[in-house]
């Protein structure tokens, strides 16, 4: 009952172009959860960014940053380094990763009293993180759950175009309406797997 999602189209779709850079990691022995972590202290550096005030900065950076995520991945598998711990990290740090660029764009929203922006992005993290949860937890208990209309490359993919384009409160509008929707797909999706 597999079912493949946009994110996984564009990682078969780009796995020439970062294979050449896993293999150059994989010669200077870096491992996969070092390349995870500089990933996370990315996402770090773009939210200070945001908090700044430096949106489109932010979002050329977030572009720059995002593929790290697909980097660490496929080292792990062409170096066989791939670890359960590796990927309850991988796991655990998107999520994070996530929080603290809304964390700081959260900031930048509240200081230039922007409050349909804030509660827009508030709905938007709250159900980036239930996107993920609902796979988690779904997974944890022996079910597929990979569908969805905005997994975290589409949501990233989103937030890098609003803040590059100017366009940032209608990209907050779509990801506050769509994650939570892309959440309740999940847990439809589960329950058919539960009842069949």
């Amino acid at each position: 009952m597999a079912t493949f999602t946009l994110t996984d189209r564009v990682r078969a779709w780009s796995q020439p172009f970062l294979a050449p850079i896993a293999d150059f990691l994989a010669r200077l022995r870096v491992s996969p959860n070092t390349v995870t972590i500089l990933g996370f202290l990315g996402c770090v550096a773009v939210g200070v960014v945001l908090a700044l005030g430096y949106l489109r900065l932010g979002g050329l950076m977030l572009a720059i940053f995002g593929p790290l995520d697909a980097v660490d991945g496929l080292l792990a598998r062409r170096s066989g380094q791939q670890t359960k711990f590796g990927a309850f990290l991988d796991s655990t740090l998107d999520r994070y990763s996530e929080i603290v660029i809304f964390g700081g764009l959260l900031y930048f929203l509240l200081e230039t009293n922007q409050s349909l922006a804030v509660l827009l992005l508030f709905f938007a993290l709250s159900g980036s993180l239930m996107v993920s949860y609902t796979r988690a937890r779904a997974e944890a208990l022996g079910f597929e759950c990979k569908v969805g209309l905005l997994t975290r490359f589409e949501r990233l993919l989103l937030l890098t175009g609003g803040l590059i384009t100017g366009w940032l409160l209608p990209v907050l509008a779509i990801l506050a309406v769509f994650t939570n929707l892309t959440a309740l797909q999940r847990i439809i999706h589960v329950r058919k797997q539960a009842k069949s």
